[in-house]
């Protein structure tokens, strides 16, 4: 089994490479229009075969990034990208795309073959006013059977001097369209691919539908993967806030798959308060029949640790 390392470009990003694979980069400086919502991304993304399995910036959704922690309705703010859905005018573009900013790094290492990067950021309005704080840390660990799994571990604290409702276009009243938090959208060869819960393997139908995990089977091109089959799988943690969530997956259109923690129903945080949220990916070459061992790899991984922001 190859080594994690970790190969820190300052100021800008952070790459997890084993062997002669780079499996991720993590841009937590982003070069981001506004109107996107810049935020920090993790692209590209690839399994330890070195196939790629994230999509960046797609014209239909140019704020779509990766992998990303994007929250479309944070109060008034948009932290997502592009417009926001108002109740019985649709998508408006409104002066409200809000930006993560990093602020500091407070570690980046290599620790018992867990690869690991924590940073603080501030969310901070179009207007210019900051509404939240967050301590961040991402780690990176390999798996037996040539996977890897990626876990992400968040602290919000509301820092905006009032009570901050954290919501998605259901709860402003859009129908089946819940997305928010740990997003990740897939390369367009994987559109039309499968969706995969513990209960079923289906497609567009599972939208909505609540667990601990989901995964998404897609398969490649020739040119970047010989025709081979690839599956992501995100697992939600068990003390995260309205778990088991309700899941924002597509296959049809394009290939996404989100576990929404704020898919039908709002949180409200009180100002000065924190909420914390813990999600992990694994990443591996195979189809649905490997789906379940991965997820049950990828939750002992995110279970492991009792420290509340990962190694550091």
């Amino acid at each position: 089994m190859n080594a994690v390392a970790v190969r820190h470009d300052l100021g800008s990003a952070v790459t997890v490479s084993a062997g002669d694979v780079d499996l991720v980069r993590y841009t937590y400086v982003p070069d981001t229009p506004r109107r996107e919502s810049p935020k920090p991304f993790l692209h590209p993304v690839r399994t330890r075969a070195g196939r790629l399995v994230s999509l960046f910036r797609p014209h239909d959704h140019v704020w779509h990034k990766g992998i990303a922690w994007s929250l479309p309705n944070v109060g008034d703010e948009n932290f997502w990208g592009g417009p926001t859905y108002v109740r019985g005018r649709s998508y408006v573009q409104l002066d409200n795309n809000g930006a993560q900013r990093h602020r500091r790094v407070v570690g980046v290492g290599v620790e018992a073959g867990t690869a690991w990067f924590a940073h603080e950021l501030d969310w901070v309005a179009q207007a210019g006013r900051t509404v939240l704080t967050e301590r961040r840390t991402l780690t990176a660990t390999l798996l037996p059977g040539a996977a890897w799994a990626l876990t992400f571990d968040t602290t919000l604290t509301n820092t905006s001097g009032a009570g901050i409702a954290f919501g998605s276009p259901t709860t402003k009243g859009r129908e089946n369209a819940g997305y928010g938090g740990f997003f990740w959208r897939g390369p367009r060869s994987f559109t039309g691919g499968t969706v995969v819960a513990p209960d079923g393997v289906g497609g567009d139908e599972l939208r909505g539908r609540r667990g601990e995990w989901m995964a998404f089977v897609g398969r490649h091109d020739d040119e970047t993967g010989e025709g081979a089959e690839s599956a992501v799988v995100v697992v939600d943690h068990v003390d995260n806030p309205h778990h088991p969530p309700r899941w924002f997956v597509r296959s049809e259109g394009f290939a996404c798959l989100n576990p929404a923690p704020f898919f039908s129903e709002e949180l409200v945080l009180a100002d000065g308060d924190a909420v914390r949220f813990r999600c992990g990916a694994g990443i591996a070459d195979g189809g649905v029949a490997d789906v379940a061992a991965l997820a049950d790899a990828v939750r002992d991984v995110l279970h492991r640790t009792g420290d509340p922001q990962g190694p550091g």
